[in-house]
């Protein structure tokens, strides 16, 4: 087991599209394992592969630290592909643990449709709302190298640039490991 460092807003490796994964193996389940307990270390309830700088198509979710989610189980999404997005389109605060201490409301479609693998590599299915829908959308758009700030525009925008520059620039005020040396997007 490994905490694992986490990249920061813009790096290069956060702004490509992911790969898909072949199949299983020993190294998928570790990372598997290693990015659940980065997401915990850090207090997240989803994270990318690319967010620990594997440009891979996979995230995991853990909503049991959320009030109302506590029996919920942890998810390891593979090689994602969201079928289907509808429903009202709901304003929600959102953050990130690529861009500490960054919380804008985004909206996104309520209900979604996902086809996945799981931890196993077995084919799944789920259709769901709400907040797990959020989240999802919000690691399904990391895996296709989008932040939420991406969504941001007019003042929004503007008046979170010097936050992201420093970010950018190694100098997050983070509870938990970033990545120093790292390749920016240009």
């Amino acid at each position: 087991m490994a905490i694992l460092p986490i990249y920061p807003y813009d790096a290069a490796v956060l702004r490509e599209e992911t790969r898909e994964i072949a199949g299983p193996s020993a190294e998928l389940t570790q990372l598997i394992i290693n990015m659940f307990e980065t997401m915990d270390k850090a207090n997240g309830v989803g994270l990318a592969a690319n967010q620990v700088g594997e440009g891979k198509s996979l995230f995991v979710i853990d909503l049991r630290p959320v009030d109302g989610y506590e029996d919920s189980k942890p998810l390891v999404f593979i090689n994602p592909v969201i079928t289907d997005l509808w429903g009202e389109e709901i304003g929600y605060e959102e953050g990130c643990l690529s861009v500490p201490n960054v919380r804008e409301e985004i909206l996104r479609p309520e209900k979604l449709h996902i086809k996945f693998r799981d931890a196993n590599f077995e084919p799944r299915e789920l259709e769901v709302d709400d907040f797990l829908a959020r989240v999802i959308q919000h690691e399904q758009d990391h895996l296709e190298g989008i932040f939420f700030t991406d969504y941001l525009r007019g003042l929004r925008k503007r008046l979170l640039i010097p936050v992201l520059k420093k970010i950018r620039a190694g100098e997050a005020d983070a509870d938990y490991d970033m990545a120093t040396k790292v390749e920016f997007a240009d």
